[in-house]
């Protein structure tokens, strides 16, 4: 951890791939350091970094995340070369698993074991990105890979692309202590667990493996909506966190971070699906602990909290609930308000 300012990045969900493309230019000359894409099942955040590339020249395109489940290692290592080819050198590859629903009913993926199969996938990519030097024969408990080039292999533009992993339990949290270059934090993670959850986890992971936890750069995806209207810019983000709190998945964080009962509230409207009641669910002390919302100034205050956290904040727009026109006016309002820089 630095202990200073966090560096500071931006990602948006909501968009088609060319709106966040001249998003992303826009943040790039605000001087943000790095720019992400978030994976969805509507959004491919390879494809979508790939023109984000081609927009920008100085700052680092990450996915937040990209699936590492439902792609081979083989297709994960080549999409990540080309990508960091086309981006010059700045690929930061994030990776995830999603929920064990998502693994099981999206990727058709079996669940068991997403810690160990991502401390699995990430050294086996690495192997894969020296093909150049030597054949890649790997047997392992998730992956079977016996690759012997029948052709001529040149070298990629980098074989150490930063691999950068997500989790919310503690387990999944280690994997970044024991294999990654970075940990990407979910978006329901408060600044206190960050502090005793996360940061404790990477360094029981990377004792483990015989490295510096200070080696893993930290990162947090953070809600956040700016609006002279500080209750419209509070009920936006409570859209968002309500669109998080809804899988079952995320239970445990919300209980040890107080939102127990609040969580139950919001899977049950859900359920129901009503949106509004989900929404009102979101109590005023969730958004405080959780999100950045308010005046401009107000917004400043409150990712100064960040600072000597995290080494990098993603600030991170709602969408949830909220018509395309008001998305847009979002990521504008963060790239004006919350960027490094003021650019006219």
């Amino acid at each position: 951890m630095s202990g200073g300012r966090a560096t500071r990045g931006i990602t948006v969900l909501r968009g088609g791939v060319e709106q966040i493309a001249q998003a992303a230019a826009r943040a790039e000359r605000g001087g943000f350091e790095a720019v992400w894409s978030p994976e969805f099942y509507t959004r491919s955040a390879i494809v979508t970094l790939a023109r984000v590339a081609t927009e920008t020249s100085t700052a680092r395109v990450g996915s937040s995340i990209a699936y590492g489940v439902g792609r081979s290692p083989l297709t994960i290592a080549t999409e990540a070369r080309s990508l960091d080819e086309v981006a010059g050198g700045r690929l930061v590859l994030g990776l995830g698993t999603g929920t064990r629903k998502m693994m099981r009913d999206w990727h058709g993926v079996d669940p068991e074991g997403p810690a160990s199969r991502m401390e699995e996938l990430v050294p086996l990519l690495r192997k894969l990105w020296r093909l150049h030097e030597a054949p890649v024969r790997h047997d392992g408990r998730f992956y079977h890979l016996d690759l012997v080039p029948t052709a001529e292999v040149a070298a990629p533009t980098r074989t150490d692309v930063p691999v950068y992993t997500a989790g919310v339990n503690s387990r999944m949290i280690e994997v970044a202590g024991r294999v990654a270059d970075g940990f990407l934090g979910h978006p329901l993670f408060a600044a206190t667990y960050f502090d005793e959850v996360v940061r404790p986890a990477i360094a029981t992971g990377a004792a483990k493996a015989g490295r510096d936890p200070g080696d893993v750069a930290v990162c947090g995806v953070v809600i956040c909506a700016v609006a002279d209207d500080e209750e419209q810019a509070r009920r936006e983000v409570a859209g968002q966190l309500a669109f998080y709190c809804a899988p079952k998945a995320y239970g445990t964080v919300l209980e040890r971070e107080g939102f127990g009962a609040a969580a139950t509230s919001i899977r049950e409207a859900f359920a129901s699906g009503d949106h509004e009641a989900m929404i009102k669910a979101v109590p005023d002390e969730m958004i405080d602990a959780l999100a950045v919302a308010g005046t401009p100034a107000q917004v400043a205050d409150q990712l100064a909290r960040y600072d000597g956290l995290l080494d990098h904040v993603i600030v991170y727009p709602p969408s949830f609930r909220i018509d395309p026109h008001r998305c847009d006016e979002l990521v504008e309002s963060l790239l004006t308000h919350t960027a490094p820089l003021e650019v006219s």
